[in-house]
């Protein structure tokens, strides 16, 4: 995975940002929000994650 598209987003994304982020499909992104373990961020009827949980998340997880 590249570093550099990473950096370049913005602090809280949403499942099309995350999407983006981690190189994996829209619906992938959705699945991992609504995994009970993935720090997301509710507002209203929106999921958002906060890109350093994501990383802190992703250090959590080595080998899976």
């Amino acid at each position: 995975m590249s570093r550099e598209p990473f950096e370049t987003m913005p602090d809280v994304m949403d499942a099309k940002q995350l999407a983006k982020a981690l190189q994996i499909s829209k619906a992938g992104a959705y699945n991992l929000l609504n995994e009970p373990d993935f720090p997301t961020l509710r507002i209203g009827g929106r999921k958002f994650v906060m890109k350093s949980e994501v990383i802190l998340w992703l250090k959590s997880r080595p080998n899976r």
